[in-house]
This record gives structure tokens, C-alpha cells and sequence, in this order.
């Protein structure tokens, strides 16, 4: 990647008072896991880590991959790129389901997605996501747009043969009808799992991964670790979501893959299991969805 690139979009923030300053490195683990879910390309207020900062700083943690995902066209087009230029980062491309009634409003969402589906193939892409349904964020008279292009999304997770990474927000129900009509991809990973343990179970026996991010280490997220508790490892994932929802005792700062110790240390915390059996679990998952490096 040329030294001059620069992320394509930056995160539009509330004018408010709060510390951007990165938290200092937590503690190397001892197991060196992938980061599921990263947003390299957006930065957080006036912070950001290039590509290069932030793998070197993930490395010294044992974090030592990531998979950069991009959710609308440039971000997509960006996270081809920096997976073409950089061997520890892998990519995954698709309209972000808050960006599909925009895009449709505009008369754009069919273009968008055959650009989509013409950069799943290439060979460092290794995801078709994010995509979804998010009801947080649009209301009811985007839901069809949101809907057409989740389910075309998935119809090109099972034309290329990769794994669909599923963006989850206030929409359970609906996400499983639609993965039911269509029909689901073999390898579908729950990004950012925010369910409880009943609808963890449901996906756990559909064969799910479910992606644990920081959220989990929040005070108030014990239904999350209920969820975890009844995931089996071989089922787990984690993530960051960066440079959003960085983990206790940080929550409110700039996030980065470097601080994923903090989330494995929760989630080992929580289904009383050793840090290190954790961590190789999340490695051999992450190599068994996205495939090596």
C-alpha cells in the first residue's frame, strides 16, 4: 500500500469532551489470536493508527492477523487493497445494511452490488460482509432496501463460496426468517453477537460462529456472557469492530486490535476456562473460516 493512502471515510462524531488518546498495551497473550473485525480505514475523531502502526502494535500482543472489513464501495475498494498489500490482513467486502436504503434511495444499490460481487472474488477477500439487518438505525421504510440486499448478499456468499459475516442489530428474528427463505452460505459468522443465550443456542445449532467483541467486558453485558457460556469454543470468534467499542476498563477511547487481550480475558473469565484454551480455540477458528494468511 502506498505510504499516502489515507482512509477513505472518517467517523462523524457528537461535538462532546472525551479522552482520543489510545490506551496503553495490555499484556501479550500467550496464544496469538486473529482480529475477526477491524475498520482500519475509519478514524476515531482526529486519532488514527495507519495499517502499519496498528499491526505492529496488535503484533506485540499476540494479535497477529485481522480481517478488515469493508461496508460501503471505497471502504470495500480500500480493504481489497491494503489485503493485497499487507500479508497480515485479510479482507472482507459488502454494503453495510444502513448503507443499502441510501444507496437504493439514490437508484445506486444495484451497481453497488455487482462491484460487491466482482470483489468477493478476488483471492484476498475471504468474506462476504458486513450485511445484515439493522432496525437501530433505519426505520421501517428501509427495510425492504435493507432486506433486497441482504439476500442478494447472501446469494453471492454462495456464488463465491466464502463466508457471509453478519451485521445483527435489533433484527434476530428477522435475520433468521430471511437466512431460512434463502437459504444459508456454509460458513456464516455473527459479527459483534448481541443476542442473549436463547438466541445464541439458535444460532449455535445452525452451526454459527458468533464474534465476541468488547462489548462483552461491559458492566451491563451479562446476557453476552451468558451467550458465550453456551457457545461452544469451537463456535467463537472475536473481534474489535475498531476503532468502535473498545473493552473495559477503556470504554469510551479509541479502539484497536492490540487491545483484543483485554476481550479474550473476559471471555475466558466468563465460561471459566483458561485464557490460553481460549485463545488457541479463537486461532483455529479464525484459520478455519477465513483460510490462511
Amino acid at each position: 500500500m502506498s505510504e499516502d493512502l489515507q482512509p477513505v471515510r472518517q467517523r462523524k462524531q457528537e461535538e462532546r469532551t472525551r479522552d482520543t488518546t489510545y490506551p496503553p498495551a495490555p499484556e501479550p497473550l500467550a496464544v496469538a489470536v486473529a482480529d475477526s473485525h477491524c475498520h482500519l480505514d475509519i478514524r476515531d475523531g482526529q486519532t488514527w493508527l495507519d495499517v502499519g502502526q496498528a499491526l505492529d502494535m496488535a503484533a506485540a500482543v499476540g494479535v497477529n492477523r485481522i480481517v478488515q472489513i469493508g461496508c460501503d464501495l471505497p471502504s470495500a475498494r480500500w480493504s481489497v487493497e491494503a489485503a493485497n498489500s499487507h500479508a497480515r490482513v485479510l479482507a472482507a467486502v459488502a454494503l453495510h445494511p444502513n448503507e443499502a436504503p441510501r444507496l437504493a434511495d439514490l437508484g445506486e444499490l444495484d451497481d453497488a452490488l455487482v462491484e460487491i460481487a466482482q470483489l468477493a472474488t478476488h483471492e484476498r477477500v475471504r468474506a462476504v460482509g458486513e450485511t445484515g439487518l439493522d432496525y437501530f438505525r433505519t426505520d421501517e421504510n428501509g427495510r425492504a432496501a435493507q432486506h433486497a440486499s441482504f439476500k442478494q448478499h447472501i446469494a453471492i456468499a454462495k456464488e463465491v463460496g466464502k463466508p457471509l459475516v453478519i451485521h445483527d442489530r435489533e433484527a434476530h428474528d428477522d435475520v433468521l426468517l430471511i437466512l431460512e427463505e434463502v437459504g444459508a452460505p456454509e460458513v456464516v459468522v455473527m459479527h459483534c453477537f448481541s443476542g442473549d443465550a436463547a438466541f445464541a443456542r439458535q444460532c449455535v445449532d445452525r452451526g454459527f460462529y458468533l464474534s465476541f467483541a468488547g462489548t462483552v467486558t461491559f458492566k451491563n453485558a451479562q446476557s453476552l456472557r451468558d451467550a458465550l457460556a453456551v457457545t461452544p469454543l469451537s463456535q467463537v470468534l472475536v473481534e474489535t469492530d475498531a476503532p468502535f467499542l473498545t473493552p473495559a476498563p477503556f470504554r469510551g477511547r479509541p479502539n484497536a486490535s492490540y487491545l483484543i487481550p483485554h476481550t479474550i480475558r473476559a471471555m475466558a473469565a466468563a465460561v471459566d476456562v483458561s485464557e490460553a484454551e481460549v485463545a488457541q480455540a479463537i486461532s483455529d477458528n479464525s484459520d478455519r473460516v477465513f483460510g490462511p494468511w
